[in-house]
């Protein structure tokens, strides 16, 4: 079964372009690419023989890979000696009645992405696009002379770990671009540890996307934000994952932080492929959720999407969205009509505590998954989400990566945030008696199990 992709625009002008071509935008018009499939010969599969493929489990035909394991449905092209992981994708998904409990979601589920090689869902997006520019350099090409020398992007931090880890793995130079003291020191120290040179700019992340998109004209730096639609294909897998864990069974809703809103449109876009293709036999609805100080998608949902009207991103414990002039936008905006998609927003408060109470279910959450949890749960509290209803909530990073968010919650620290579930420790003498009076105080407070 001869399978192929191409980019072609997303506003339907004509021509195609190959995906190793170095192109970001439509020649014609500007807009944004994305990467289109051959789904007649796609097609020549039925549903049912897709779903028992994709169950044959970890082997060769995957290199360990949740992403490469539906490499038909991602970038058929790439030959197997181009192909670069580090055993992304097949992460966690965890059903969690307690937080759901706690949340007013009836039957929440967490997907954790963030137990991948560098912490968070980035990686499923970048294996495929340092394959694809593995194999431009392999095959000479580009487009123009001389060929790709280095990968470049623009982050707030996740992006720029994962583009270091994989460019460090097939030995490619890679270039990031950092909003100066605007990310954690846990993310600050991936992408220097993995040998990239690492530029940390007096200003926010969209200047420095401003800089990259400047730098990234001359072709021989490759773009590697998401605006490059490779990394869409990648991303995408994470829907289909989640419906093969769940036994082939469609979730409700799908709750995901978003920030430069290319994971809504990957998302969407693998869904949409399922659906095509006879595997799952209706779709989610999708759930965009913003923090407050960085809120432009948020923004134009009130008024019925007219336009995007970028804003200055304000801090926020969440800072991998804290993003104002989102890329992605024109992508995001189609994918949430055609699954009659939401948008909503979470104050600083909200977010702390939506994580919060995510820890003392075992979850250890980012600040970002506390976004759409507790967007989660207001649309719950509203009566959107309905009783009964399956909630999936995708957790885009490990919890590790933001510990001094997590120690600024439970010393009281952090700037409109009321710390409800503080917990310090307790400072005692070296003594039994004292000890055990603590503990007994302690446990006479602490609630039983009521399950």
């Amino acid at each position: 079964m001869p399978l192929s992709a191409w980019y072609r625009c997303i506003r339907g002008c004509s021509g195609r372009h190959s995906v190793f071509d170095v192109i970001y935008r439509c020649p014609t018009c500007g807009g944004l690419l994305e990467v289109a499939h051959d789904t007649a010969a796609l097609a020549e599969r039925s549903g049912p023989e897709w779903r028992a493929l994709f169950e044959q489990g970890l082997g060769t035909r995957d290199q360990g890979s949740g992403v490469w394991a539906k490499r038909e449905w991602v970038l058929p092209q790439i030959r197997p000696e181009n192909t670069i992981t580090l055993g992304e994708g097949y992460t966690p998904l965890i059903h969690s009645p307690r937080l759901g409990r706690d949340l007013g979601v009836e039957d929440l589920w967490v997907k954790q992405c963030g137990v991948s090689h560098t912490g968070s869902f980035k990686d499923l997006g970048m294996t495929v696009l340092v394959s694809a520019v593995a194999q431009i350099i392999a095959d000479g090409t580009g487009g123009v002379p001389p060929p790709v020398r280095a990968v470049a992007c623009a982050s707030t931090g996740d992006t720029s770990a994962a583009l270091a880890a994989y460019a460090a793995a097939a030995g490619i130079p890679a270039i990031v671009f950092l909003p100066r003291g605007k990310i954690t020191t846990a993310q600050l120290i991936q992408p220097i540890s993995h040998g990239a040179r690492v530029l940390a700019l007096d200003t926010d992340f969209d200047g420095c996307m401003k800089i990259v998109k400047e730098v990234t004209q001359d072709n021989t730096i490759y773009l590697a934000n998401s605006m490059n639609s490779l990394r869409v294909e990648g991303q995408k897998t994470v829907g289909v994952e989640i419906i093969q864990q769940l036994g082939w069974q469609v979730p409700d809703w799908i709750v995901l932080p978003s920030g430069n809103l290319g994971n809504v449109s990957a998302l969407a876009k693998g869904l949409a492929l399922a659906h095509e293709l006879g595997v799952i036999d209706r779709v989610p609805r999708l759930v965009a959720a913003q923090a407050e100080a960085a809120n432009p998608l948020y923004r134009a949902y009130l008024k019925g999407f007219e336009r995007l009207e970028p804003v200055t991103a304000g801090p926020t414990a969440a800072s991998a969205i804290r993003i104002g002039d989102p890329v992605s936008y024109e992508k995001a905006v189609v994918a949430l009509r055609d699954f009659n998609g939401i948008v909503e927003q979470a104050s600083e408060d909200e977010l702390a505590d939506a994580a919060a109470l995510a820890d003392r279910a075992g979850l250890y959450a980012c600040p970002h998954t506390g976004v759409a949890l507790a967007v989660a749960a207001k649309l719950a509290r509203r009566g959107i989400i309905q009783g009964g209803q399956r909630v999936v909530v995708i957790s885009t990073a490990h919890g590790l990566k933001f510990s001094e968010f997590k120690i600024g919650y439970h010393e009281g620290a952090l700037a409109d945030v009321i710390a409800r579930r503080r917990n310090p420790p307790v400072e005692l003498p070296a003594d039994a008696g004292a000890v055990k009076a603590e503990l007994d105080k302690w446990l006479r407070g602490v609630p039983a199990r009521d399950d």
